[in-house]
This record gives structure tokens, C-alpha cells and sequence, in this order.
């Protein structure tokens, strides 16, 4: 015990690191237990932080704060309303297109699995090819099952979107046109004294909105790229794959290899080993390589500096724990983390280690 108060002297001396402990303890506990009650202010929170971006340029040309979130705010439902009506629908036909064409899909990559064993036998066997397709059979079937699962529970899930769009608007416009005063009402329940909240917070911040819009804009670049690339081939489900393909930004080294997969599966399914798969395959993996070398840093103003291993880690974590949206803020939140790590106090005789 008494080796625990000397190690709680040494770093909880301050009071301020006391609140910083407590608030973070307190925000964790409440997006833990009540993450799913809350979710429609948690994402509305997200989006007017996300639209604050638009709003602040408008504000610094000599526009009101009020006409400023009114102009955002019409464009921000002017886009939703296109998505709803022209992406959704879309997307929706194409996944049933894929899902009816799957058998036929299968039948042909059977095909293809069978003709290994007999041009490349040193390298594949028959009872290989064998089990390999009685895989791919299973994990069909699973995944019939789920989409069947889901369409039973789709009537709950409409349900839950109408509640979205008639909130979530609302929340955020409320979200951005008092912003000032939310603000003020939550610093009346802090302390006067907060320099290192502060400063944490403004290093945060500052990282953060860099990130969360780049990503957003970063998002619907590619997929409107993409779209343009997939449909001028002339591919099949090329609005949900260009959607896929711009969601896969998210996750940094994973996600656009594992988009690569479908992409370039359902571009072999249409045309084979053809030079029109090939131009695609190419095409592909130009925008890949314009987006991590050109548009990722035109974006981001300033690096992120966190490890691959550290990057991967919150991924897992913060999306196990959050899913979609702890996926997208992994980077963010891993920063947070960073940054209360390296403002926290560290004693005198301890420097020499931290350093070492």
C-alpha cells in the first residue's frame, strides 16, 4: 500500500491531473453504458463538428454566425437528400443484383478451381480444391442466411432510420447554432483553474478537425472518383463498389486491401483474364497510389504521429468497442491518448527514464 500512495503522490499531486483523470473516467463510463441511448447526439455532435468546418471560413468573410449556419446547413440537407434519393436506391438494386448473381458466381470460380489441379498438379491437388469449395459453399450459405436475417429485421431497422433523419437534423442544427452557448454551459461545471485540459484540448482539437474533415472529404473524393473510373469501364455494381472503395479510407493498410479483393473479383467475373480487366486492375490501383501520394497530403495539413502498430491497435480496439464510428475515430482518439500521455506530468527523478 504503501508503494501504491508513493506512486499515487508522484503523479496525482496535481489537482488538475485529478479533474483530467475524473473527466476522462466520467466520458468513457457515460459512452460505455449509455453509447446506444445516446448514439443520435453522439453522430449529430460529429457531423456539426464536421460542418463547424465550413462554417468558420464564412464567418471570418464577414458573413453572421447565424446566416453562416444556415447557408452550411441547407447545403448539408441539399446532400443528404441526394443521397438518400439517387445513392441509396442505387446501392440497394446493386446488392440485390449481387446477391441473385451469386450462384452463377460460384459456378464459375468452381470451374476455375477445378481446371487447377490438371494445369498446375505440383502445386494444387485435387482434395485441396476439393475442400477449398466446400468452403466457399458453407460461407455462401451463411451468408444467405444473413441476408435473409436482415430483411426479416428490416422493418425495425426503417423504423430506427425515419427516427434518424427527423432527429438528427434537428440536433445538429441546434448543435451549431448554439454552440457558444452549449459551451458556456459546460464550463460552468469545470474548474477555473484548467491549463493543462486546455492545452491538451487545443492540441486535440487542432489535430482532430484536421483529420475527421480531411477524412470526410478524402471519403467522397475517392468515391466519386471511383464511380467515374468503374462506370466509364462499364462494371457492374459500380456504385457499391466505388462506395466501398471510398469507405475504405477509414482504415488505414487494411481497408484498401481488402477492397481490392471484390473489386478485382467482380471485374474477373465480367470479362476474365481480358484486357478490359486489366486496364481496370490498373486504373484501380492508379487511384490507390494518387490517394495515399497526392490527396492524402494535400488534405491533412499536419502528420499524425503515431506508429503503424499503435494505428492498428486502436482500430481493433476503439471498433470492437464502438464499431463503424470506432473505427473512423481510432486515429483521433489514439492521438487523445497521445497527447494526454505526453502533456501528463512526470516527476522530476523519473525524466531521466521517460527520456532513456
Amino acid at each position: 500500500m504503501r508503494i501504491v500512495a508513493n506512486w499515487f503522490r508522484r503523479y496525482f499531486s496535481d489537482p488538475q491531473i485529478i479533474f483530467l483523470a475524473i473527466l476522462l473516467l466520467i466520458s468513457f463510463a457515460v459512452v460505455i453504458t449509455m453509447g446506444g441511448m445516446l448514439m443520435p447526439v453522439l453522430a449529430s455532435i460529429v457531423i456539426a463538428y464536421l460542418l463547424e468546418g465550413l462554417v468558420g471560413p464564412l464567418e471570418r468573410r464577414g458573413l453572421p454566425r447565424l446566416a453562416s449556419v444556415l447557408v452550411v446547413y441547407v447545403a448539408f440537407l441539399a446532400f443528404v437528400a441526394l443521397v438518400l434519393v439517387g445513392v441509396l436506391p442505387s446501392v440497394s438494386l446493386q446488392i440485390t443484383e449481387l446477391v441473385q448473381q451469386l450462384p452463377s458466381m460460384i459456378s464459375a470460380a468452381t470451374t476455375a478451381l477445378l481446371d487447377l489441379p490438371e494445369h498446375y498438379p505440383e502445386l494444387v491437388t485435387e482434395a485441396q480444391v476439393a475442400e477449398l469449395i466446400g468452403v466457399i459453399r458453407g460461407e455462401t450459405v451463411l451468408f444467405g442466411q444473413r441476408v435473409l436475417s436482415w430483411s426479416l429485421a428490416s422493418v425495425v431497422g426503417i423504423i430506427t432510420i425515419l427516427v434518424y433523419l427527423i432527429l438528427m437534423p434537428l440536433l445538429v442544427f441546434f448543435f451549431m447554432k448554439d454552440k457558444e452557448l452549449i459551451l458556456k454551459w459546460f464550463h460552468r461545471f469545470l474548474p477555473t483553474h484548467r491549463t493543462i485540459v486546455n492545452g491538451i484540448w487545443s492540441d486535440v482539437d487542432r489535430q482532430i478537425s484536421n483529420y475527421v474533415r480531411g477524412k470526410a472529404w478524402e471519403i467522397l473524393i475517392i468515391w466519386l472518383v471511383s464511380y467515374a473510373t468503374f462506370a466509364a469501364f462499364g462494371l457492374k455494381y459500380a456504385m457499391l463498389l466505388s462506395l466501398l472503395v471510398g469507405f475504405s479510407v477509414v482504415i488505414p493498410y487494411i481497408g484498401a486491401a481488402v477492397v481490392t479483393v471484390p473489386v478485382l473479383l467482380v471485374a474477373w467475373f465480367q470479362w476474365g483474364w481480358t484486357p478490359s480487366f486489366i486496364w481496370l486492375a490498373v486504373a484501380y490501383f492508379v487511384i490507390q497510389a494518387l490517394d495515399g501520394n497526392v490527396l492524402v497530403p494535400l488534405l491533412f495539413s499536419e502528420v499524425v504521429n503515431l506508429h503503424p502498430v499503435a494505428i492498428i491497435v486502436a482500430i481493433l480496439v476503439f471498433g470492437g468497442l464502438w464499431g463503424f464510428w470506432g473505427v473512423f475515430f481510432a486515429i483521433p482518439l489514439a492521438t487523445l491518448v497521445q497527447a494526454i500521455l505526453t502533456a501528463w506530468p512526470i516527476p522530476p527523478g523519473d525524466q531521466g527514464d521517460a527520456l532513456a
